[in-house]
This record gives C-alpha cells, sequence and structure tokens, in this order.
C-alpha cells in the first residue's frame, strides 16, 4: 500500500482536469463502476437545491412544486422500462433496491418455511442480502454458472420448491458484461407462481426494457449507471406484489418506502432515464463496435489474453479480459498512472483481497481472476481514446510481465 500511495504522489502535472487531475491523458475506461453527470442532468437538478427546495410532502406551493417535479421524474423512471409510474418506489440507489427486494419478500411471505433461488455471480447487494437471509433461517440455492457465465434457466426451473418465495437473477452481469435470459427464466417463474427479482442496474441504459416482456415482478435499477447522480435509484414493484417495507416512518412511495424524498436527486435520475431511452440505440451500437475493437486486438496481439464469459451474449460496452502473468491491481495503477481508468472487478469491491467471486464462479483460478481486467466504454468514449489506449495497454502487460519471473512462467505455460 505504501508503494501505491508513492506512485501515485509522482503523477506528473498536466493541464487535464476531470476525474484524473494530474494525469497525462484522460481515458476513462469503467463506465460500470459509475458514469458522469450529464450536462443536460445537473441543469434539470439545479434548481431544487435552492429556489425550488421544498418538501414534496409539504401542501404549501413551495412544496408542491417539488411534489409536481417528483411525478414528473416518476413517469420517465417508470418509460424507461415500460413501467406505470405507481409501481416505482425510489431508494438511495441499487443496494437498497436489491436489499428491499429480497428483505421485502421475504418478510412479506406468509409461508413458516422459505426458500430463495439466485445465481453464483449475482451482485453483492443481492448475495450478501441472500446471506443474511440465510442467518434468519430462509433457505438459498445458489444456482452455479458455467464458463460462459450466462444461467441455464433450466437450473432455475430444477431448484424450485414448494415453499419457493423468489427467484433474484441479475439482467447484465456487472463484472463480465454477459446477459442473462431474463425472459425465459420470467415465464418459469410465472408458471411457478413465484415472484421474480431481477437487479437490472447494468443494464438499463444499455438494453431496451420491458418489465412485462421480461415477466418481472421487481426490478432494480440505480441513477449513476445512467449518468445520473449518486445516491438514488429505483425498485419497480409490479401491482399486486407483496413487499414488505424495510424503512419505517411517514407514508412516503405509497407506504413502501419512508422518508423525504431526495427530490434534486430523483429529478436528476428523471433526466438520465428520458436520456437514456432517447440515447440507447445510437449509444449502443457505437459503444459496441469501440469495444469490440478493444477487446479484439488485445486478445489478438497479445500472447495469453483471453475474453472471459459468452462474448456474443453480452451488453456492447464490456469485456473482461485475463492477461496471464500480470497482476490486475499492479495493472490498474500502472494503467491509472498513465491517464487510463479500468477495474479489476466491482467497485463495490475495490480494497478486498479476495479474488472476484464472478471470475471464480466461471471457472477461473484464484490466480487467473487476480490476472484480469474490466474494461467498459460509455457514452464519451471515443475512437482516439481506444487507439490510445490500444498502444498503452499491451506495452504496459509486457512490462509487467517481465518483471517476474513466475509471470514469464505462467505465459510460457500457456
Amino acid at each position: 500500500m505504501a508503494q501505491t500511495l508513492v506512485l501515485l504522489a509522482t503523477r506528473p502535472r498536466s493541464r487535464y482536469s476531470g476525474c484524473f487531475g494530474t494525469a497525462a491523458m484522460n481515458i476513462y475506461l469503467d463506465y460500470n463502476a459509475t458514469t458522469p453527470v450529464d450536462r443536460a442532468v445537473l441543469e434539470a437538478m439545479l434548481p431544487f437545491f435552492a429556489n425550488s427546495f421544498g418538501n414534496a410532502s409539504s401542501i404549501h406551493s413551495c412544496g408542491q412544486r417539488g411534489r409536481a417535479a417528483l411525478d414528473a421524474a416518476r413517469d420517465l423512471v417508470a418509460n424507461l422500462i415500460g413501467a406505470n409510474p405507481s409501481e416505482i418506489v425510489f431508494t438511495s440507489g441499487g443496494t437498497e433496491a436489491d436489499n428491499l427486494a429480497l428483505f421485502g419478500s421475504a418478510n412479506a411471505s406468509p409461508q413458516s418455511r422459505k426458500h430463495i433461488i439466485a445465481t453464483t455471480i449475482e451482485h453483492h447487494a443481492v448475495l450478501n442480502a441472500a446471506q443474511e437471509l440465510e442467518r434468519q433461517g430462509i433457505e438459498v440455492t445458489y444456482i452455479p454458472i458455467g464458463s460462459s457465465g450466462v444461467v441455464d434457466p433450466q437450473d432455475i426451473r430444477s431448484a424450485l420448491r414448494p415453499e419457493t418465495i423468489l427467484i433474484s437473477v441479475m439482467h447484465a452481469n456487472n463484472e463480465l458484461g454477459t446477459v442473462q435470459p431474463i425472459e425465459e427464466i420470467g415465464r418459469i417463474a410465472a408458471e411457478a407462481e413465484v415472484p421474480f427479482h431481477c437487479d437490472a442496474v447494468q443494464s438499463a441504459g444499455k438494453l431496451a426494457l420491458d418489465v412485462d416482456r421480461l415477466g418481472v415482478d421487481l426490478l432494480s435499477i440505480s441513477a449513476h449507471k445512467i449518468y445520473g447522480p449518486k445516491g438514488v435509484g429505483a425498485l419497480y414493484v409490479r401491482a399486486g406484489t407483496p413487499l414488505e417495507p424495510q424503512v419505517y416512518g411517514g407514508h412516503h412511495e405509497r407506504d413502501r418506502r419512508a422518508g423525504t424524498e431526495n427530490v434534486p436527486g430523483i429529478v436528476g435520475f428523471g433526466k438520465a432515464a428520458e436520456l437514456a431511452k432517447a440515447n440507447l440505440k445510437a449509444d449502443a451500437a457505437r459503444i459496441e463496435i469501440l469495444r469490440d475493437r478493444l477487446d479484439e486486438m488485445l486478445a489478438g496481439t497479445l500472447p495469453s489474453v483471453r475474453v472471459n464469459g459468452d462474448r456474443s451474449s453480452r451488453v456492447g460496452n464490456t469485456t473482461n479480459l485475463t492477461f496471464a502473468g500480470a497482476n490486475g491491481e499492479a495493472l490498474v495503477i500502472a494503467l491509472d498512472l498513465q491517464g487510463i481508468a479500468c477495474s479489476t472487478g466491482a467497485a463495490c469491491s475495490s480494497g478486498a483481497v479476495e479474488p472476484s467471486h464472478v471470475l471464480l464462479a466461471i471457472g477461473l483460478s484464484p490466480d487467473e481472476a487476480r490476472s484480469s481486467l474490466r474494461f467498459s466504454l460509455g457514452r464519451a468514449t471515443t475512437d482516439a481514446e481506444i487507439d490510445r489506449a490500444l498502444a498503452i495497454i499491451p506495452a504496459t502487460v509486457e512490462r509487467l510481465r517481465a518483471m517476474s519471473p513466475r509471470a514469464l512462467s505462467a505465459v510460457h505455460a500457456k
């Protein structure tokens, strides 16, 4: 850690500003961790920090301006996923939305014996919630995932029991980008009359979402993954789906989530959802071309590099590659010093010593998992940035490999 701090402290000064500060350039390839707030989103939010600051529950005109803005944002978020506005519950983010789905469903079920189904590659917001429910006496089946990173719907069907109260499967995996067969799982859940939750935090704004087509009863999304502010998200709750609130207080969000609404954040979420809907096709097509060039060139020009997960079933902005013989954390730091931001995995796990649970779940060894990087592109990614990244990354990988005899052995063994 001390060596890392020294390296960061000795970055060269540069005219570039923004997230990198003193970096020599600014190539952000970590959009799955978070996105910059769109300028239009920021402009929509600003009045609600000062001039229109009223509490949306107040009956005076200042409060009612907040209420009108809240209702308009709810319409926009609902429109992004094909829902009715009354089915949208605003939360503090994707993690709270996932927790509300799991704990709310478990607490609302009258069954004495309760069973939940999830996969081994879910986000920690689902996995850790499921593990807490296990400690409370609820059984959880974790469906294993093969090397493709895509769950087999028949494994979900086989895991169903009479006491199953919830199925929870993410839409797009945050580390691999692999897209799960949510529609087929939705049909299985409907046949069994079991509520179905989907974490769509990484697919919103990248894939067209329609809750009826997907067949979900609960769906989580987050503003800061679609160029909105941090600290705000939503849970879609299909009308009639049993759900016990987890935060108690006033009658906010139709008694499903108490607490004064974050009006500026929700307004920003609404604007971000509107832009995501409008720009989805154009953004997705352009970004996918750039992503494909990035992973094809890296895997094609460097020895012992492979793309993890099913390349044909991914959201268009994400690639995860193993660079055999190169330590992933060292690579992230070395690339950061050259102005390229990427990740070894989920942002929520940064600082963790253990290898990615997702990469282990698809069959990578701990060493392979620790030698893997995630690159995730976004709305502002340019051809020139990918060109520059492709000029920097291979040389950096080879330099780090050359520094370790063990690394060289790992490469030659491939």
